[in-house]
């Protein structure tokens, strides 16, 4: 009787636990090879994991809404379906286990107070109830600092970066309140205090319906609102003439497909003009570190380029080292990550670790946009749609009038580190890559 161990996937470099949402298989049932025995979310990405294995399950050793450590054994399958339950292995555990948390932080005072934690309506793990035991945080207090984890959760990080400060009389947020940095008054990037900002309150009306929001989109809200709290967005606009582009492809798409097995759309035709642009301008290539006063300047170019899901939501798969491939394997890797974003099917790795973004509001018959800045990048590029317009061209003969197609080009730079000098440059820079584009190349 062969047992087999499935364990919880690594999922990238920065990844080291993941919830489970869901199971999709029962202890009893038979799976195959490949097939789906649960879901799994990531603060980056929600993901099915497969079976390597055919048998049934005989034992699962998590719940859902569980969060389990990369490498953990989460289920035991069997290849005789009348298996007997496996004894649960010893490396399987919650990510969160420790009751000896490591800081550097000042120790506050110890209260023998025993906290009830099930008096809450909000999830703490292991973890983060053991350093609150250990400060002697009530549940009060605990309750009332702000999480940063997956739907809002407190993580370790959050509890110890408020230690510091937790008898310094700093304003706590409450429910309707959002912490937001002001820099007025010390050197730029660098917080000198904090102030509360109210929110609007809103009334429900007699018909209305409320709708909660997924785990994904309260993310990417946070992340919003979190980004035009970090940098000052500017906004410049190019009116790029992409004729030449758009006769190109028009004229090779059909023997692209059938030499490359590969429909070829603008977007790595884009892509490709942003890498060059890059390269030319390293500086729109950079981050702010978390103290507001360095410049990391990338080495790689890794272009995310914004996809919208079924759901609604907006996932940004990354082309890494974008300038180091040819248009074929742009392409490819365009294809492979946009039909893969579609069917739920990217890993942690492949959305992260991006310098810079692209995003086509053209596809939904928009001109133009102003995206906000995916942080820790400084820039991000909206592309409109393609327009037929009659232009003025200059001929040898003289003016002329001729039907062309252009696009506009927005491009969102934070102003810390963008000025308008370089953001505008680079803008140019890109319209001039598109604008120019080679009509006799082959790919």
């Amino acid at each position: 009787m062969a047992q087999f161990e499935l364990t919880m996937p690594k999922m990238g470099e920065s990844v080291a636990e993941a919830t489970i949402i869901k199971w999709t298989k029962n202890e009893g049932d038979s799976i195959k090879i490949d097939e789906t025995v649960l879901e799994i979310a990531t603060d980056k990405v929600d993901s099915e994991i497969p079976s390597p294995f055919e048998g049934t399950l005989i034992k699962k050793l998590f719940n859902e809404n569980d969060v389990v450590q990369v490498g953990s054994v989460i289920a035991i399958i069997s290849s005789d379906a009348n298996a007997s339950v496996a004894e649960t292995p010893k490396t399987a555990a919650p990510i969160q286990q420790s009751n000896e948390p490591t800081t550097s932080a000042p120790l506050a005072v110890v209260s023998n107070e025993v906290v009830d934690f099930s008096s809450s309506d909000k999830f703490y793990s292991p973890l983060v109830k053991s350093i609150a035991k250990e400060e002697g945080i009530s549940l009060s207090e605990l309750d009332s600092i702000k999480g940063t984890g997956q739907e809002g959760r407190v993580t370790k990080a959050d509890i110890l970066a408020y230690l510091p400060n937790r008898n310094k009389n700093v304003a706590t947020p409450v429910a309707d309140e959002v912490k937001v940095a002001n820099t007025t008054k010390s050197s730029i990037g660098v917080p000198d205090n904090t102030v509360l900002v109210q929110r609007p309150a809103v009334s429900v009306g007699a018909g209305d319906e409320i709708i909660e929001m997924d785990r994904m989109r309260k993310i990417i809200a946070d992340n919003m609102v979190m980004s035009k709290h970090v940098s000052p967005h500017v906004t410049s606009f190019v009116e790029a003439d992409v004729t030449n582009l758009v006769q190109w492809r028009d004229r090779v798409k059909k023997d692209f497909e059938k030499r490359e097995g590969e429909k070829i759309t603008f977007t790595p035709l884009f892509i490709e003009c942003v890498a060059k642009a890059i390269k030319d301008f390293p500086m729109i290539n950079v981050s702010v570190d978390q103290t507001g006063t360095k410049i990391i300047k990338r080495k790689n170019i890794n272009v995310g380029m914004a996809a919208a899901l079924p759901s609604g939501n907006l996932i940004v798969p990354v082309i890494k080292n974008a300038d180091q491939k040819n248009l074929v394997g742009i392409t490819k890797s365009v294809n492979d990550l946009a039909t893969r974003a579609r069917a739920n099917k990217l890993t942690p790795d492949e959305i992260q670790g991006g310098t810079f973004t692209l995003t086509n509001v053209g596809g939904f018959g928009n001109i133009m946009g102003t995206p906000i800045i995916l942080q820790p990048q400084v820039a991000i590029l909206a592309v409109g749609s393609i327009k037929k317009k009659p232009a003025v061209i200059e001929t040898p003969q003289g003016d002329v009038i001729a039907i062309r197609h252009f696009m506009f080009l927005s491009l969102s730079y934070d102003h810390r580190v963008v000025d308008g000098s370089l953001g505008g440059s680079f803008l140019r820079k890109v319209a001039d890559y598109m604008e120019n584009w080679d009509i006799t190349r082959i790919s």
